[in-house]
């Protein structure tokens, strides 16, 4: 497959990287200031090598990658809310070419989702999105191979930073605002944690999954979804926690249409209380039992190895 690849984060410098690996060329890659193109396939290491010591992947514009040469067009720009621009321009413009677009970005699925089914319906390309939920774990994957219909509800942790935060809090007895340092001083936390500590990642997650589990006439946004983080959790409630044989782990819950993602109690030794930035997702179904996917939720590598699945699956 010739890929077009927009952003030139963790997740898209990933992909262009491991492309080959996978029997795959680039033959665009854009960042958001800057592209380079090439329909023979570009120099992958030539390129990532420029964006580190130049910030900028090439010297074209970024919009010139969307009419390049490719059959796959792989979204990796940052997470936008509202109306998921630039996101979801991106994949109308592959899909109005009849090419395939594979999503990181959860924007365009979280809250434009039936837009972004009604332009693939139009098109002779296809939209997946693995990676959007969980990382490198197949959650979309195995929801899709055991039908939709058959998965009665979906529960599970999908945040690293905030299952970091409250693993820390209850190993060592520190406050939250002590371990939040500390996850950023490590890398786990962003600058700004917002999105990840007040639950709206691991929410936007959530109504991913029911998006993909509910049926045509139903579509969930981010407004649908009822949503608390872990800012307000205590080292004393997490020591009376454990003193119970309990620990709190934010956990997104999609169950019966309703996606709810909150601080929960689960017993120490029950696979939801994964620690560290480790993730796992639980599906309930209605004749294989429950079936328990954990991994890595995050990360550059990660998250393309989820990407480059999708584009195998093509």
């Amino acid at each position: 497959m010739k890929l077009a690849v927009i952003g030139a984060g963790a997740v898209g410098s990933s992909v262009v990287e491991l492309a080959s690996d996978h029997g795959h060329s680039v033959t665009a890659f854009a960042d958001s200031s800057s592209a380079v193109i090439d329909s023979a396939g570009v120099d992958t290491a030539a390129v990532l090598d420029r964006k580190r010591t130049d910030g900028v992947v090439g010297g074209g514009a970024p919009e010139d990658a969307l009419s390049a040469e490719y059959d796959v067009l792989v979204e990796a720009t940052p997470t936008t809310l509202g109306d998921a621009e630039p996101g979801f321009g991106h994949i109308q413009a592959a899909l109005e070419r009849d090419r395939h677009a594979v999503l990181a970005n959860k924007g365009p699925v979280a809250e434009r989702y039936a837009d972004v089914r009604a332009l693939e319906r139009e098109s002779e390309g296809s939209v997946l999105f693995e990676a959007t939920v969980g990382g490198a774990m197949p959650i979309l994957s195995t929801i899709d191979d055991f039908d939709p219909s058959h998965i009665t509800a979906v529960r599970g942790v999908l945040n690293g930073t905030a299952n970091f935060i409250l693993s820390r809090m209850a190993t060592e007895g520190l406050d939250y605002e002590h371990v939040l340092a500390e996850a950023q001083d490590l890398g786990v936390a962003e600058a700004d944690p917002t999105f990840d500590v007040d639950g709206t990642d691991a929410a936007l997650k959530g109504v991913i999954i029911a998006n993909v589990l509910s049926d045509d006439e139903t579509e969930y946004t981010l407004d649908d979804a009822e949503v608390t983080g872990i800012q307000e959790i205590s080292g004393s409630a997490l020591e009376l926690a454990r003193a119970d044989g309990r620990t709190v782990r934010l956990i997104a819950e999609v169950v019966e249409g309703s996606v709810r993602v909150g601080p929960r109690l689960v017993p120490d030794n029950a696979p939801l209380a994964v620690s560290g930035t480790r993730n796992i997702a639980q599906l309930e179904t209605e004749h294989a039992g429950q079936l328990n996917i954990s991994g890595r939720g995050a990360g550059g590598p990660e998250t393309a190895s989820a990407v480059l699945a999708d584009i195998g699956r093509l």
